[in-house]
Parts: structure tokens; sequence; C-alpha cells
């Protein structure tokens, strides 16, 4: 994989700007197609800042994609398939992978030779002590919940991943489990669901030489908010150039979130 690291320009931005990407289709909203594209057409108009507007799409839906007549603005593709399909007529700026099994980093970036345009994610467990080679200009992904307790990482394993992309300087993404801005007990599967805020202030903490593992623990929201407004403007760029973007299934809720807590307007 050619290139240098992936870098998100922020200038004067807020640290909320360009933090969600569309993952309309997936679970549990899992939208029909057009009913996807609609929504995402929706919010385009509505010019939210807090949304990236990239429409998370599998490799294998490319096809029906295609079928309908509006365009996302972006297009990050999900590697669901052994080989992916063109898409040089697609906005697609970034694709997701799984790593494969007895596969490295960068055999999988070598065999998608993916163009300089394109960058890549790769999904990887969060262990509690991580030591994995990311070539330059490689992501990561980290998995934060799904439909069983198991999917959801220990705080301890979470707060590792964060400490090792912020050590080594590599940009990741986040998926699955964050629905709500802050981390709260989810009695229907009987976990702790990460939040979103939790998430993103985790990563500040980090980059100030902090662990974020209290940060990522909390459930206290006042002191969250409190956290949120002190993080300083060089701590939130470069907090925002490490934590790219995440998934998330409604573009609704996170924004309801940050306008509840005042963290938005």
């Amino acid at each position: 994989m050619r290139g240098s690291r992936l870098r998100l320009d922020l200038g004067a931005m807020s640290v909320y700007t360009a933090l969600i990407d569309d993952a309309g289709l997936f679970p549990p909203t899992s939208l029909h197609m057009d009913e996807a594209l609609a929504r995402n057409r929706r919010d385009l108009e509505r010019g939210i800042d807090v949304l990236t507007h990239r429409f998370l799409c599998p490799a294998s839906r490319l096809d029906r994609l295609r079928g309908i007549p509006y365009r996302p603005r972006r297009i990050g593709l999900i590697a669901d398939t052994e080989r992916l399909p063109s898409f040089d007529d697609l906005p697609v700026d970034f694709v997701e992978s799984r790593l494969p099994p007895d596969s490295t980093i960068e055999g999988l970036a070598d065999r998608l030779d993916l163009p300089d345009s394109v960058r890549l994610f790769v999904e990887v467990a969060p262990p509690r002590k991580m030591a994995i080679d990311v070539p330059e200009g490689v992501g990561l992904k980290v998995r934060c919940g799904g439909p069983a307790a198991d999917d959801f990482p220990p705080v301890e394993h979470l707060a590792g991943f964060i400490r090792y992309c912020v050590e080594h300087d590599i940009p990741f993404k986040a998926t699955a489990g964050l629905h709500h801005a802050v981390r709260h007990f989810d009695p229907s599967i009987g976990v702790d669901r990460h939040g979103f805020l939790n998430l993103l202030l985790a990563v500040c903490e980090a980059v100030e030489g902090h662990d974020p593992v209290p940060v990522l623990r909390t459930t206290d929201v006042g002191h969250l908010v409190r956290l949120a407004h002190s993080v300083q403007e060089d701590t939130a760029k470069r907090a925002r150039r490490l934590l790219v973007s995440y998934g998330s299934c409604s573009t609704s809720t996170p924004i309801e979130d940050l306008r509840t807590l005042g963290l938005i307007t």
C-alpha cells in the first residue's frame, strides 16, 4: 500500500465534525438499499456537519446500488466477497476488510492493491496487549459490539487498542455497538454498551498521555460533558486524525444525543 498515513484536515472545525459514517444497510436498522440511499440523500441535503455522508456498502451489494439513480457523495466499501468487484465508476474512498486467517495486514494490502485515493482499514480484534505491524497508509478498524454480549470488547482491551494507535500514529475506524453517546447497560443482551462519546474522549485522553480506561468505563454524563467542553484544540485535531470516523446504523440518534448533551446545536 502506497501513500502516507491518513490525515483529516479539521482546521478550526468541531471535534465532532465528520464523525459518523452512514451504516443504514447494516443491523439492527437493516434498511433496504433504496430506503438507505434516500436517507443518505436527505442527510446530505440537510448539511449536518457531524455526518461524513459516507455510505457504507457491502461489496456484494454494489450492483444493487448501481441500479438506483442517486449516488452517495462518498462510499465506504465493506469487503464481504473473496474478490473485490470493480468500483472505478463509484466514489469509493475507503475499503474496510477483516484480516483473513493466516494473513498479515501487509499481505492483505498487497493483494487488494488499492489505488492511492482509496484507503484500507483492516479490522482486528483488540487484545489487551497489541503487537501488530501496520504498513504506512493503512488504518485499523475496531468492532465495539454486536448482537451478543461476547461481541463487546472489554474496556481494558479497547483501551489497549486506543493506546497502540496513539503511540504508533495509526488512524482507525470503529464499528458496531456504538448506538448512543454515553456508556449504558443494555438489558436485552445483558451488557454495558460502549458510548461513542466515551470512545472519542478516551482517544483525547490517550493523546494527552492519560489512561483511557476511566473515560471508557464511566457512565457519568455530567463528567463526560465537562471533559468534552475542556478538550483543547490541538488535542481535538490529533484525536480526530486518529479516530477517523465510526459507522452508525442510525444517522439521527447520535446527533440527537449530542444536542441533548449540549455539545452541538
